[in-house]
């Protein structure tokens, strides 16, 4: 750059590269209104993906596929400094869990690599160099103190901090003088005071006259790596972005950008702003919450569908809003034109319902409940491990039924190995007397009960069980049907509370019931 700098100044050009009215560069390599939807998701790799961040990627990849387009992942960390180790391998990772899979990404590659804007240095350096020439942009040589002393001034003025455009009127002399002090000075772009007026897919039309309110921003710093305003549309560009889909929170530099394509002679892409996604309380997410990340919702057990769903419901962009959608619905459904200006509010205290509902359906499905056993199987071997009694407890037809008896009950895989159902792996240990404190007569009920167990092919439904379990009560005189059932609650889990005593013997089958009750009988 600084070469480009120097050869400049001995062309005699400092009018046309430092000093006034700006020539633009010609159209060139302009997008084809008929070409493919091509978007792109580009977060920086400075933090693991959290749920503001999953639905911007959600909004691009359902547009994307409502189009038959392509989603693009890639990872802005030109800022060098505030990069976190595995962040962006973490990101990959959950959009691949959540099933919204690039079609191309620094993972997967694509025929617009590479995917990271470090790898891409060059581009912004061309880029730079074009605006260099034609006036558009200009080397800044002010240091890191003065720019400071800028912000504190204003700032105690109670002011807006800009920088004061100070190297943009710099004659050749000056620039001379300057570059053989510091040969790699930052490069800045011009603003213009008039930005062009744009249409936002969302918000409607829109103009921000930045020039009026900010000094010019430095596009390219002195270490070569760009800012954001010159990467994104650098890269916006030369991957053939059709559409952006961003946050609302960059609708005010929309204009800068839009002067940066129109300096560069590139047709922009098609823009649409999404509202904030915030919390029930109009709060914003942070990440400093941290239980924001996706990492936190999938070791807690809660399915990605689910995520989907909710971050959909609570916003718009459909034509209603129901519980239990899944992502092809969700592209189906999907209208772009239908995304409102409002924020989104989201209250995760309902999120536990909606995994219930898409746990429910994954269950309904003989292949996705196969991969919901195995999972399951998992869980089992990893909360009780040794405490195992009887391993057959893991045979899949039976970790089978107790998923096809409890999905309605449960909102994830991991409250089917919580100490409530503890009694479905591990055999518990119930004292004579704790029994013998709920009635006087054990034995009587144990008896009957096994009775109705006899024979080895025993197979009862829960109906069947809760009107025999009613005959049995009243054929024993003085004693509840309330009491008999919390006598046999205990006996078979060591638990006052939990499903249905019916349920809880076909969950263990007649050899298990038969074992358990025959126990009571032998204390």
């Amino acid at each position: 750059m600084a070469v480009l700098l120097k050869r400049l100044l001995r062309a005699g050009r400092p009018q046309a590269a430092f000093g006034c009215p700006v020539v633009r560069l010609e159209a060139s390599l302009g997008t084809d209104p008929g070409a493919a939807v091509r978007v792109r998701f580009a977060p920086s790799p400075t933090g693991f993906l959290h749920l503001g961040g999953l639905r911007t990627a959600l909004y691009n990849y359902i547009f994307a596929k409502k189009h038959g387009g392509s989603f693009i992942l890639r990872l802005e960390d030109t800022d060098q400094t505030r990069l976190v180790p595995g962040a962006a391998e973490n990101i990959e990772d959950m959009l691949e869990w959540a099933g919204i899979l690039p079609d191309e990404s620094p993972r997967r590659g694509g025929p617009a690599g590479p995917y990271q804007q470090s790898q891409r240095l060059e581009l912004y350096a061309q880029a730079a160099e074009a605006l260099l020439k034609t006036g558009a942009a200009y080397p800044c040589f002010c240091s890191p103190q003065r720019l400071e002393l800028l912000k504190k001034e204003a700032l105690r003025n109670r002011q807006t901090p800009r920088y004061d455009n100070r190297c943009r009127n710099l004659s050749q002399g000056q620039v001379a003088q300057k570059l053989a002090k510091n040969p790699k000075p930052a490069i800045r772009f011009r603003l213009e005071e008039a930005a062009p007026a744009f249409q936002d897919l969302v918000y409607g039309w829109n103009r921000h006259e930045v020039g009026n309110v900010e000094g010019d921003p430095v596009i390219l710093k002195s270490d070569g790596f760009p800012t954001y305003h010159l990467a994104c549309v650098v890269d916006d560009h030369h991957m053939g972005i059709s559409h952006v889909l961003r946050g609302s929170e960059w609708l005010v530099s929309t204009s800068k950008h839009l002067l940066l394509y129109q300096a560069l002679g590139w047709p922009p892409p098609h823009f649409a702003h999404l509202p904030l996604l915030l919390n029930r309380d109009g709060s914003k997410l942070s990440k400093r919450q941290g239980d924001i990340f996706l990492e936190h919702f999938a070791a807690a057990g809660f399915l990605p569908d689910a995520l989907l769903d909710i971050i959909t419901n609570c916003g718009s962009g459909f034509a209603d809003n129901q519980m239990g959608r899944t992502l092809p619905e969700l592209i189906t459904q999907f209208d772009l034109s239908r995304i409102t200006c409002h924020s989104a509010l989201l209250d995760l205290e309902k999120l536990p319902e909606f995994n219930r509902l898409h746990l429910r359906r994954l269950a309904s499905s003989e292949t996705q409940r196969r991969r919901l056993v195995g999972r399951l199987q998992a869980l089992v071997e990893e909360a009780f491990g040794s405490q195992l009694q009887d391993r057959r407890v893991l045979d899949p037809a039976y970790v089978e039924r107790i998923l096809l008896l409890r999905q309605g009950h449960v909102c994830r895989l991991q409250d089917l190995v919580s100490p409530v159902h503890a009694y479905l792996w591990t055999r518990p240990t119930v004292g004579r007397a704790q029994l013998g404190a709920i009635s006087e007569k054990v034995d009587e009920i144990a008896t009957r009960v096994l009775q109705l167990f006899e024979g080895p092919g025993t197979s009862l439904t829960q109906d069947v069980l809760n009107g025999e379990l009613k005959k049995l009560s009243k054929g024993l005189e003085g004693t509840k049907h309330s009491n008999v059932m919390k006598l046999l609650r205990v006996a078979l889990s060591g638990q006052l509370q939990g499903p249905p005593v019916a349920e809880m013997m076909v969950s263990l089958g007649p050899t298990e019931v038969r074992e358990r009750i025959q126990k009571v009988l032998s204390s």
